[in-house]
């Protein structure tokens, strides 16, 4: 039987560095929205396709494309991720990131660099079947 689409939502942080991330399964496929700041937008889009890994062929590792905006920044958190689920999910993923804070301080970009990362686990935890 074919698994309905399922949506998951989580959010790590606090304003104003809050980041969100909206998974939504398509058939075997999966699709995540990360976004968060006082801007959610598009800023990068990341392709993640699960492949035997090239140090262990019998381990599971990801390729990633990505492409960037003109001017922003999101495209190493779009590959972090998109790299991250198709590995541990073992299938096709797209996400979109779109974080911006006003004048944000290197300090504020590692807090969401951090969140992001966090982020990540708690997505595989949550769509890895049981």
């Amino acid at each position: 039987m074919e698994e309905k689409n399922r949506l998951v939502s989580l959010s790590e942080g606090r304003m104003p560095y809050q980041v969100r991330a909206d998974a939504l399964t398509i058939g075997d496929d999966l699709v995540v929205m990360v976004s968060g700041g006082e801007k959610p937008h598009v800023g990068a889009v990341a392709v993640g396709i699960p492949r035997p890994s090239l140090d262990t062929p019998e381990a599971v590792s990801a390729t990633a494309s990505v492409f960037a905006m003109i001017g922003h920044k999101e495209d190493d958190v779009a590959r972090m991720m998109a790299r991250g689920l198709a590995a541990a999910l073992q299938r096709n993923i797209v996400v979109t990131v779109g974080i911006h804070v006003d004048n944000i301080a290197p300090e504020g970009i590692r807090i969401i660099e951090e969140s992001c990362s966090t982020m990540l686990k708690r997505l595989i935890e949550q769509l890895t079947p049981i």
